[in-house]
C-alpha cells in the first residue's frame, strides 16, 4: 500500500479518512481540492492542475484524496490501493452540514451556507457518478480495493491498521 486514492461522494469523509490514513502510515497526503482551487474560489488552469497531479503520481508514495472524474482513471491506473467511501446520500449531506463554517486543511476556504447546485450534485451522485466509479473499479479489479458502506466500516479498518 504505497499509492492510494480515496474516493466517494462529497461529504462522505474522504479527507478525514485520508488524514487518518496518512497519520497511521506516514504516506504523503495530497488533496485534489487544494491543487485545483485558489483561496478566492477560482480554479487553476486545467493544464496546471493536471501537471501538478502528474508530478505527484510520479513519486513513490502518495495518498490522493478527491474525486475529480476527469482524472480519476489516471489516478486509478497509477494506484495500487483504492478506498471507496460508498455511503448513503443522507450520510453525505450530513457530512456537508457538519463541516460548514469550519476551517479544513483540504480546502483553501471555509464553506459557509448552502450551495444548492452542490447539494443537488450530492443528491444525484449515486445515480450519475457512482456507476462510473463502479465501472472503473471493475476495470481496475487488479488493484486492492476497499469499499466501505458506512463510517463504522472505515473506522474499523483504520483501527485495525493502527
Amino acid at each position: 500500500m504505497d499509492k492510494i486514492i480515496v474516493i466517494g461522494c462529497p461529504g462522505s469523509g474522504k479527507s478525514t479518512f485520508a488524514r487518518a490514513l496518512h497519520k497511521i502510515t506516514g504516506i504523503p497526503l495530497y488533496h485534489l481540492d487544494m491543487m485545483y482551487w485558489k483561496p478566492d474560489r477560482t480554479t487553476v488552469p486545467k493544464a496546471e492542475f493536471r501537471e501538478h497531479l502528474r508530478a505527484v503520481l510520479e513519486t513513490e508514495r502518495w495518498i490522493i484524496d478527491g474525486n475529480y472524474g476527469s482524472t480519476m482513471e489516471m489516478r486509478m491506473a497509477c494506484a495500487d490501493t483504492v478506498f471507496f467511501l460508498d455511503y448513503e446520500t443522507d450520510v453525505c449531506l450530513d457530512g456537508i452540514r457538519e463541516r460548514r463554517g469550519k476551517p479544513r486543511p483540504d480546502m483553501p476556504w471555509v464553506e459557509e451556507g448552502d450551495d444548492g447546485e452542490f447539494l443537488d450534485f450530492i443528491r444525484g451522485y449515486n445515480d450519475t457518478d457512482r456507476p462510473k466509479v463502479m465501472n472503473l473499479l471493475d476495470l481496475y479489479s487488479d488493484k486492492t480495493i476497499h469499499i466501505f458502506c458506512n463510517r463504522k466500516e472505515a473506522d474499523e479498518f483504520l483501527s485495525a491498521l493502527a
